[in-house]
């Protein structure tokens, strides 16, 4: 299970990884928490359109269902409003009744209800940060946290179904800087110009501390899909974007994996992995 705050984070943060299992038949289930309804139209093709800016909500809904044909997985909604990105010095308040603003335990009922539904062994989030700032992503990782806790609990919920325990729960780390790196440098080597410039060097106005990554899992067989559901995010996503800068050649041979973070795990296992289900297969 991939726990995402918004439609859209699904295919740019573990896409390729999610149609790998899926061809090896593994069931995958995408839960979103928010419709994405205050997002900004990032594509400028699509900007100033009358009828995307009055209707995003259902736009951004059918985005999703062809971005979930695309990878072949499942998904469902948990409902939330959208939270927007506040902007601005000091940062305006957030919107009432939006999913960052809720209890945190009331908010985890939900997920609580859809893990012990779907009875995943594994859950994939973001890590405390949201990956970056954005109120829903934090929101979404707290949630994540409390339902991994509470989902094999008889005495958590206990109206939201029979208890189930994941065995394993990661964080998404695809935007990692050994990565950008690797590809940037590689781009400059071959003489071609790198989207990721700009990306370093905000990266050291950043503080965070440096990630640790400790699962690699090969999937650039997939690379390929991953985009293509992306960009069937088209109100989020510019197809001639920095997004698709870097040849799909390079991108193989350079960093043919996405990395995670195993933030809690109930089995045994030795990093660095190359399968979430690393401790889980053989038991």
């Amino acid at each position: 299970m991939a726990v995402h705050a918004h439609p859209d984070d699904e295919s740019s943060k573990g896409a390729a990884t999610m149609a790998k299992y899926v061809s090896e038949g593994v069931d995958v289930l995408v839960a979103t928490c928010t419709g994405g309804e205050r997002g900004s139209i990032l594509n400028p093709k699509l900007q100033g359109d009358p009828y995307i800016e009055e209707n995003i909500h259902e736009v951004r809904k059918k985005e999703m269902d062809e971005a979930r044909e695309i990878l072949g997985v499942k998904q469902e909604w948990l409902g939330f409003v959208d939270s927007g990105l506040p902007e601005g010095d000091p940062l305006p308040p957030l919107p009432d009744g939006c999913f960052a603003l809720q209890d945190v335990e009331a908010a985890a009922e939900p997920l609580v209800r859809l893990i012990r539904t779907f009875k995943p062994q594994v859950i994939t989030t973001y890590d405390e940060n949201g990956g970056y700032p954005h109120p829903d992503h934090i929101m979404t990782h707290k949630i994540t946290m409390v339902a991994f806790e509470a989902a094999g609990d008889p005495e958590k919920y206990p109206e939201a179904g029979e208890p189930w325990q994941p065995q394993k729960l990661y964080y998404n780390q695809g935007f990692n800087r050994p990565r950008t790196v690797a590809l940037h440098e590689a781009l400059l080597a071959r003489g071609m110009d790198s989207p990721y410039g700009e990306w370093l060097e905000r990266w050291k106005q950043f503080e965070q501390r440096e990630r640790t990554l400790t699962t690699y899992v090969p999937c650039d067989e997939f690379f390929e899909i991953r985009d293509k559901a992306l960009i069937a995010h088209a109100t989020q996503i510019d197809p001639d974007g920095g997004w698709f800068r870097v040849p799909m050649d390079i991108q193989r041979e350079v960093w043919p994996t996405e990395e995670y973070e195993l933030a809690k795990s109930l089995v045994d296992t030795s990093l660095p992995e190359d399968d979430l289900f690393a401790g889980i297969r053989n038991n």
